[in-house]
């Protein structure tokens, strides 16, 4: 390799270190906006809604024919004043409602509004502690940062009075279970009786069937819609390989949408037409999505807005083709709510049985879809006979070790040639060493003669970089590595190593300190066995001729410690395991060509 080709490829090696620790790093976070101690929260209103009776005003954007588009809940002029940062259980007990009880989720629906805005999925928590309370995803109007979905009728013309915000329904039953759906109803007094039907798996799915019954003497035309309608930005990890915000996928396209990103956008909308497809807000592990009739065409928005300093954002669609309801007839419409941890067999079902194209995607698999969730199922099956994560990473690893076996084995092979010449290579240095012309003209007859690759030892890396990548989505974004144990002091194998030797591993009567950006001081032991590890295999590798490259490739797992050490504890026993399985294979291959293992040392230089 020639002094400029050595160049560069340190070149390329620092970069791609400084762009994963300035991602990592550096990369500016969303900061939530903070909602005032006390302020006038308005109640969500529906698409193409403002006021009681439901009339579309002239300047709502997308107004056409007999129906407008979506306008946002909480517009002025339309809705219902609720004080905020009142007590949850307060509000909740205060509230006419239907109780939903499912294996997983508990909650209630509200009767005032017919809102879905009471979600606790039940059998996750915040943290590890037995005691840690359960995950909230909705919350109703009057909470600090409300959260919740509805579907109702848009009428445009304003002819006809519709259930607004404020309207309070009757349910047939006090309760929705899986086995028991419930029917809320809403008369208008002019012969119209609306209806919302509720059903729920024993998963996260909804199926909300909205019905309108016309008994009066004259026929109107109504447009189904649905909204997901969310207040206060939340707290975002800010890491650019996991979206969190507004998502859809819209005419076959995914659309990842940041908060900052709509609020920015013109008119504070981002709006599109489409055949079917889903659209919602997402957290790291759980989501809101609403999925349509995949036979019809619907218009989607996704908006934001800003009143009293506290920002409100909405997913929403409305039907493209009003549904005409003549006198003593009926019409029906299916609409899907999912509402609920991102369980990736659950969410592959509802895809295939809803036939919403890609919504598998609302799990942000990235760039190396192809690549990661494949990973992920492997990993799943295997943890499915194991019961161990861990283990399934360790033997995952040994069989992708086996599938890159021949390629990985040919280029260890043309490093062991590379190592079995550097004693010539060091000689040259010596001889030619001023000369650097004569020195790059000498290794590259040396490299010809003896029909070897200066370029080996990159392959290996190549070949692990897209894996590596797809791992680590693995155990950051899915929700089934989420507090999944390992052995030992590792009890989430998605979070950091927590041990550090700032405390001596647990030694020291203090905890681990919290350093912000500085918390890759925090090394805990499996940072360190990985550092370990990638030292001794570079050992093995052929050496830089230039002494001052051969110290900062020296210095590289230094370097890469202290970057993983803030990384998911998963990956790192990934990369610890993977390196003592290739110093294994390196120092088999190294041993069967006669190549020493230790440092080469250059030959008497010839006079």
């Amino acid at each position: 390799m020639g002094q400029q080709d050595q160049r560069n490829l340190l070149l390329a090696i620092v970069l791609s270190l400084a762009i994963l620790l300035g991602f990592q790093f550096f990369l500016p976070q969303e900061p939530p906006l903070e909602a005032p101690q006390t302020s006038e929260q308005v109640a969500g209103q529906a698409p193409g809604q403002a006021g009681q009776g439901g009339t579309v005003p002239s300047n709502v954007p997308g107004a056409t024919g007999s129906a407008a588009a979506p306008s946002i809940p909480g517009t002025p002029g339309g809705g219902t004043g609720v004080t905020a940062q009142q007590s949850r259980d307060d509000l909740l007990a205060s509230t006419p409602r239907v109780a939903i009880e499912t294996p997983r989720l508990r909650g209630s629906i509200s009767l005032t509004g017919g809102r879905l805005d009471d979600l606790i999925l039940t059998d996750l928590r915040e943290t590890l502690e037995e005691d840690s309370p359960n995950i909230v995803l909705l919350s109703p109007l009057g909470t600090a940062e409300p959260y919740y979905a509805n579907f109702g009728w848009s009428i445009g013309d304003g002819s006809v009075v519709v259930p607004d915000p404020s309207s309070v329904w009757t349910a047939d039953r006090t309760s929705l279970t899986p086995s028991q759906p419930v029917t809320l109803s809403w008369e208008n007094g002019e012969g119209l009786r609306f209806e919302k039907v509720f059903e729920v798996d024993e998963n996260y799915l909804f199926t909300v069937r909205q019905r309108v019954v016309n008994d009066s003497d004259k026929a109107f035309t109504a447009l189904p819609y649905g909204l997901l309608n969310r207040t206060g930005t939340p707290e975002t990890l800010g890491f650019y390989i996991l979206h969190e915000g507004l998502v859809g996928v819209l005419n076959e396209t995914l659309q990842e949408i940041d908060y900052s990103d709509v609020l920015e956008a013109e008119n504070r909308t981002i709006s599109e037409s489409s055949n079917g497809g889903w659209l919602g807000i997402t957290d790291k592990y759980w989501a809101a999505a609403l999925i349509p009739d995949q036979s019809v065409s619907v218009s989607t928005r996704f908006t934001g807005q800003t009143l009293a300093g506290v920002a409100r954002y909405q997913a929403d669609y409305l039907y493209s083709e009003g549904t005409v309801v003549a006198p003593g007839s009926s019409v029906e419409t299916t609409n899907s709510l999912f509402a609920g941890a991102k369980v990736v067999s659950q969410i592959d079902g509802y895809e295939a049985a809803l036939g919403a194209n890609h919504f598998d995607k609302i799990v942000d698999f990235g760039w190396f879809y192809y690549i990661t969730k494949p990973l992920f199922h492997a990993l799943h099956w295997l943890n499915e006979k194991i019961g161990n994560f861990g283990v399934a990473i360790l033997i995952l690893t040994v069989f992708i070790k086996l599938a890159f076996f021949p390629l990985a084995n040919k280029s260890y092979k043309a490093m062991a040639k590379m190592r079995k010449l550097q004693p010539e290579m060091l000689d040259l240095r010596e001889r030619f060493g001023e000369d650097k012309q004569r020195l790059n003209q000498e290794m590259m007859a040396l490299y010809k003669r003896e029909g070897a690759n200066p370029m080996s030892g990159c392959l290996p890396i190549l070949i692990q970089i897209p894996v590596f990548f797809a791992l680590y989505k693995v155990m950051f974004v899915t929700i089934e590595m989420r507090q999944a144990p390992f052995f030992g002091w590792i009890k989430d194998l998605s979070a950091p190593d927590p041990t550090s030797i700032l405390n001596l591993f647990g030694l020291m009567p203090w905890g681990v300190p919290e350093l912000g950006v500085l918390n890759v001081l925090n090394l805990g032991v499996w940072p360190l066995i990985m550092g370990i590890t990638m030292f001794l295999q570079q050992r093995l590798n052929p050496q830089p001729p230039d002494p001052i490259q051969a110290k900062i490739f020296l210095f590289m797992p230094i370097m890469f410690t202290f970057l993983l050490a803030t990384f998911p504890a998963g990956l790192v026993v990934y990369w610890a395991w993977n390196n003592t399985l290739s110093i294994i294979q390196q120092a088999v291959i190294m041993k069967r060509a006669g190549v020493p293992l230790g440092n080469p040392t250059p030959p008497p230089s010839k006079t």
